[in-house]
């Protein structure tokens, strides 16, 4: 269904990012070549090896290699993917793909993408109702991105409403779908 397709998936700070493998998996099973861009706050929720060993590539987070000195190339990752999915995607990702703040990989990757961007936000429901973060959420719509709506439901607060992020078999459809339209 997916063979030679390309998804990128870029993962920020935030406790969904727990969902992200079984949907690395699920790209994975349906021949889709998969490459991960941690945030440098991903770090703090989730591991790079269990991102790595599911997608069978390392996971991004530097401009270079420290070990190596090999680079990541910004440009180069924005060019491969046919699609560009970041999820979680927080409240502060979001001001900085906005704003154009480049401070980081998954930023400066976003801002070199050439594919189709998807942002699944997750955070707790009053930092969702935010008015900074709705009109981040609707510059991005006015980008041309597609926002995957958090649902409602138990945060990881403790609190319930909206800011869930969306469930993984729902994102692999939308992804699936958003691969058909640009066949057409």
């Amino acid at each position: 269904m997916l063979t030679g397709k390309k998804i990128l998936i870029g993962v920020t700070g935030g406790i969904a990012a727990y969902k992200i493998p079984l949907l690395i998996r699920m790209l994975k099973k349906n021949g889709a070549e998969v490459q991960i861009i941690f945030s440098p706050m991903a770090h703090e929720f989730v591991t790079p090896l269990t991102f790595s060993t599911l997608s069978g590539n390392p996971v991004l987070t530097d401009f270079h290699d420290a070990e190596s000195g090999e680079w990541n190339s910004h440009v180069e990752l924005g060019m491969w993917a046919d699609i560009f999915l970041i999820a979680p995607v927080t409240a502060s990702t979001m001001g900085k793909m906005v704003n154009g703040i480049a401070d980081n990989l998954l930023v400066t990757t976003y801002l070199s993408a050439k594919c189709p961007v998807l942002l699944a936000p997750a955070m707790d429901l009053d930092m969702y109702k935010h008015p900074s973060t709705k009109t981040n959420v609707e510059k991005l719509k006015a980008f041309g991105h597609l926002i995957i709506e958090p649902r409602e439901g138990e945060l990881a607060s403790g609190l319930c409403g909206e800011g869930r992020m969306e469930e993984p078999q729902d994102m692999f459809d939308i992804i699936v779908e958003q691969l058909k339209k640009k066949r057409h």
